[in-house]
């Protein structure tokens, strides 16, 4: 009767603490980088050395940062993957927080979890990747080798966009001063100004962010043929963790028909014509009032019919 009481403050510490993996990923992301600057308070008030010259970096961000080296790359290989959840200035925990949230609750309204995570990670693994190359490939950053760190879940965190916006490029959001765009051209001006800002400073930050947007580009087209390009992800073992879905619980075609007596004429008559009623339903329902005024259950419905 009283609706949501809840401040928004309280109903984003109540996503926090959920087990969503947005939420997941969000709180590892502010845990490192608090722990990361309660080590560098104490270390300062105690006078104990923690900075790096060479790289004008914590010693700790310089053990947990990807290098551009290879000779540095082969002694620390795991910053490959600890580099994508490091931050060290708050502002662009800030920003980066706020560009993940606004990409993963709209890829998890049409993509499961695990694909969530999936694009984080190989996202920020592409961005390594685009990073190591292209300093030890272009003749401009030859001199900037040897001390070139990258660092930040940017990279991870625009794939996720890029991803959501290749895979329903026609959504639209509500943005100030802007008014409705569609997530699409959203897309295309963060990777434009990502390509033009190289010049101009952090130029190995951007192109992490780039190749970031590659995989997330290079994923979404193929999961809309039918292609999971990280499916060996899935057959790693993993410590088991429960995934709470962000929504109703999806049933799969094996929970459906698994163990199921085969159909009758009858039955399977009925089921088509329900089917066929619920798509008509939803489409007048587009038609009188748009396609963001569906539930997320019948953009699954609309979704899955238009792969038959």
């Amino acid at each position: 009767m009283y609706g949501n009481t809840q401040s928004p403050l309280d109903n984003f510490f109540s996503f926090i603490k959920s087990r969503a993996v947005l939420a997941r990923l969000m709180l590892i992301n502010l845990v490192v980088f608090v722990v990361i600057n309660i080590i560098n308070l104490f270390l300062f008030l105690f006078e104990v050395s923690s900075g790096n010259e060479m790289h004008n970096v914590s010693t700790l961000t310089y053990w947990l940062s990807v290098p551009s080296d290879i000779s540095q790359l082969i002694v620390k290989p795991w910053t490959v993957f600890t580099y994508m959840f490091l931050q060290e200035g708050f502002f662009h925990l800030f920003f980066n927080m706020i560009i993940l949230y606004f990409g993963g609750r709209i890829f998890s309204e049409y993509l499961d979890e695990k694909k969530l995570l999936k694009t984080y990670i190989f996202s920020g693994l592409m961005g390594a990747a685009f990073f190591i190359l292209a300093f030890n490939a272009f003749p401009v950053f030859a001199d900037s080798v040897p001390n070139a760190l990258a660092l930040g879940s940017s990279a991870s965190v625009l794939g996720i966009l890029i991803a959501i916006a290749t895979y329903v490029p026609e959504y639209t959001v509500n943005l100030l001063l802007f008014g409705r765009v569609k997530l699409k051209y959203i897309a295309i001006i963060f990777i434009v100004i990502d390509i033009f800002s190289i010049p101009k400073g952090n130029a190995g930050g951007h192109i992490a962010h780039i190749g970031g947007a590659f995989w997330g580009f290079l994923y979404a087209t193929n999961l809309k043929k039918g292609k999971d390009l990280a499916t060996f992800f899935d057959r790693i073992k993993w410590p088991k963790i429960r995934f709470k879905s962000t929504g109703r619980k999806k049933h799969h075609f094996e929970d459906v028909y698994v163990n199921r007596k085969p159909m009758t004429d009858e039955e399977y008559n009925a089921r088509k014509i329900k089917h066929q009623k619920d798509l008509d339903r939803i489409l007048d329902k587009i038609s009188r009032s748009g396609y963001q005024s569906l539930t997320k259950e019948e953009k699954e419905i609309l979704f899955r019919n238009s792969k038959h």
